[in-house]
């Protein structure tokens, strides 16, 4: 499908994406952008990262509001994809994330809005139009924090305990129901934290997300890391 004729907003409707792996929250998002039909206009979902690439290309829209924690890979990692679909696409993340190390990974990535899901209606369609328009929107409140040099963690957020182990059996080759059997946590809740893991790292594959264990120092004693999640001792 190619991009409608005129501006966005302006002569026609804004042709929205909407990205989120929770079907309540697009439901929620497609609710508020469809209050007015002539200003909006939700052409395609996506619920995992491969799908949003997808519906990038096949929809080519003014706008993709992004979760930052989907399935299926790193969320900020497939933008350039994205971008080469559709160079005009502008994107707003819509997370729960309020460590600024994130909205300085998402702004790098080439994201033109970051707003809080817990933003009122009226906050999330000012910072659509403004991304839209060719600006850029930041929460205020993260705003004020970034823009006093207080808070975040630098240009990536730390993992927590949770993550780490999630990371090392990763890198160690195990797969989700094994990590998920092994840390005795649900495969959804083992994927959420992997996820969460790959987008604060920004790695969109295992050789990445081994190379970047390695680096750290996670899997230098598989067999102490083993030990200590009561399994036996396991090789790289």
């Amino acid at each position: 499908m190619s991009p409608a004729a005129g501006r966005p907003g302006t002569d026609r409707p804004i042709d929205v994406v909407i990205a989120d792996d929770h079907a309540v929250v697009r439901d929620g998002l497609r609710a508020v952008l469809e209050r007015d039909l002539s200003v909006f206009r939700v052409v395609g979902e996506a619920g995992d990262v491969p799908s949003i690439a997808r519906a990038v290309n096949d929809h080519k829209p003014d706008l993709l509001t992004l979760d930052l924690t989907m399935p299926g890979g790193s969320c900020l990692a497939v933008l350039p994809q994205c971008f080469a679909a559709h160079p005009e696409l502008a994107v707003v993340v819509v997370t729960m994330r309020e460590d600024p190390g994130y909205a300085r990974q998402a702004l790098r990535a080439g994201v033109r809005g970051y707003v809080l899901k817990e933003a009122e209606p009226a906050q999330l369609l000012q910072a659509f139009r403004l991304a839209v328009a060719g600006g850029q929107y930041l929460d205020p409140q993260l705003g004020a924090v970034m823009v006093s040099g207080h808070g975040g963690h630098g240009d990536q957020a730390p993992l927590s305990e949770r993550e780490r182990e999630v990371v090392r059996l990763v890198a160690l080759g195990y797969t989700n129901p094994e990590i998920a059997d092994r840390l005795h946590l649900g495969e959804r809740t083992v994927k959420t934290y992997r996820a969460r893991a790959v987008e604060k790292i920004g790695v969109s594959s295992r050789a990445e997300l081994t190379a970047f264990a390695r680096r750290e120092g996670l899997i230098e004693d598989p067999i102490g890391i083993s030990e200590r999640l009561g399994g036996p001792p396991v090789r790289p």
